[in-house]
């Protein structure tokens, strides 16, 4: 099978794009609520994001690993999703002593991001096969 790498570096630009909205104005607000930040942590991440350079490197990284192993999955998008990012995100919420409403907020924010990428991810890779 051959892969087309535009389509895989397409889809992790995207992926980024939709991460910065995601975590930003659409709910980054909630994030950061239900993460305990306050304003005063919000000036000290500013801080922080001025020399997080290399984290995004990282992370760009990680989402183009993302969408390349997508592109070999015979089944799609959805079981891969739903078999390992999904168990994977429920592991890291449900393990602390956070509220049954905090869980659930932090688990459907990041897993909700993941769908959608995921999503992204199988229409731009399949369209461009």
């Amino acid at each position: 099978m051959e892969i087309n790498l535009w389509a895989v570096v397409t889809s992790g630009i995207l992926a980024m794009v939709i991460g910065y909205v995601w975590y930003g104005p659409l709910f980054g607000k909630k994030w950061m609520s239900v993460n305990g930040s306050t304003a005063l942590d919000l000036e000290e991440r500013r801080k922080m994001q001025k020399g997080a350079r290399n984290l995004y490197f990282i992370q760009f990284a990680m989402v183009l690993l993302q969408a390349y192993v997508v592109s070999y999955a015979p089944m799609g998008w959805f079981p891969i999703w739903l078999a390992f990012i999904v168990p994977t995100i429920a592991s890291t919420v449900i393990w602390n002593n956070d509220s049954s409403k905090v869980k659930w907020t932090k688990f459907l924010i990041q897993a909700g991001y993941q769908f959608v990428i995921f999503f992204m991810f199988g229409l731009i890779l399949g369209l461009w096969r």
